[in-house]
């Protein structure tokens, strides 16, 4: 399924049913008068957080949604009936805007979660409603309300523990294909991952959920290679995994511009939990890896932990710092190996 995080849709709730004029003339009755029902009320547009979704394609071939008119009132007395419902299921960390994007109106971040984005106009009076001792035979009703129109866009921010962030060809997914279920796409050339990937992370008796994020240029802010687009998906996320290529000749100009680039799309993402990993040290020589290590720890100022997801040496140390982190039982800065013990598993 192609993976979608953005969706413009238009939606209407239903409008009113009309009141209905009408009068009881039967034979052998001896009283009659008016008898016209009440319209049924139109139906809302509900939007809903719904388990087992994880894209908004849906609503990239279905953009038009309306709910349904409320029925007439009829005679007897008789009230129409109310318009149906229609209900927007979307993946949890689904945010609604309105149409310039600039006003938030509903963020879902659990599952069930239920807002009403268009309520359906009031069905109207019949000509009963008016009846009364100045005016025993109106002959007039009211019609039904009209239904709100709305066009708004649906955007989708994953609910991840852990974001994995870098410049392409960092070894982003397969860090996480060799630490989860997850299959990304994986290959030796830049931008293999055009969308985030998902992935559960087992750790004994815990888990988190680590997202793989497309990598980010020198420029991502003004929109070179794909520019910041997803990076929204980090913005729930606890803590990051900022991964270096251990091949990469200047590896600290390589944590910086990963840093800017977060830093020009949002200035909270620096300010959160992050570990800095030295990847790919499987292809390096002692001496080498030694400088390398060194030259990245004076550019970021934090302890750098090594790594290799090919052959996952130093794996196992790093999942256990991100779930500490993100249980609160340890911080980033923390240069101790981790004491959580348990058997990991991807």
């Amino acid at each position: 399924m192609k993976f979608l995080d953005q969706a413009k849709i238009y939606i209407r709730s239903g409008n009113g049913g009309g009141g209905s004029v009408s009068f009881r003339r039967e034979k052998f009755i001896e009283y009659g008068g008016p008898d016209g029902g009440d319209g049924g009320k139109g139906g809302d547009v509900w939007i809903e957080a719904a388990e087992g979704l994880n894209t908004l394609i849906d609503y990239r071939y279905q953009q038009h949604h309306k709910a349904q008119t409320g029925g007439h009132g009829m005679g007897r007395n008789r009230t129409g009936a109310n318009g149906e419902d229609v209900v927007l299921r979307v993946p949890v960390g689904t945010q609604v805007m309105d149409e310039d994007r600039e006003e938030i109106l509903a963020d879902l971040t659990e599952v069930g979660m239920r807002v009403l984005l268009a309520r359906g106009g009031n069905g109207g009076f019949g000509n009963a409603h008016f009846k009364g001792p100045a005016n025993q035979a109106p002959r007039h009703a009211n019609p039904g309300q009209e239904g709100i129109e709305r066009t708004l866009w649906l955007r989708l921010k994953l609910i991840a523990d852990a974001g994995i962030v870098g410049l392409p060809n960092a070894g982003k997914s397969t860090f996480l294909a060799a630490t989860s279920a997850a299959t990304p796409k994986i290959a030796d050339y830049p931008f293999t991952t055009l969308h985030p990937h998902l992935g559960v992370v087992m750790l004994g008796e815990e888990r988190f959920v680590l997202a793989d994020i497309p990598g980010l240029i020198e420029g991502a802010a003004d929109g070179a290679g794909l520019g910041t687009r997803f990076l929204g998906h980090v913005e729930r996320c606890a803590a990051l995994l900022h991964l270096i290529d251990g091949t990469e000749e200047k590896p600290g100009a390589a944590y910086k511009t990963v840093r800017r680039e977060l830093e020009a799309y949002d200035e909270s993402l620096i300010d959160k939990p992050e570990i800095v990993a030295l990847n790919k040290i499987d292809a390096l020589d002692p001496e080498t890896l030694k400088k390398r290590r060194d030259a990245l720890r004076r550019a970021c100022g934090k302890p750098v932990m090594l790594i290799s997801g090919v052959s996952g040496k130093g794996v196992r140390d790093v999942l256990y710092k991100l779930n500490d982190i993100i249980q609160g039982r340890a911080s980033a800065e923390d240069e101790d190996a981790p004491t959580t013990t348990g058997t990991w598993q991807p």
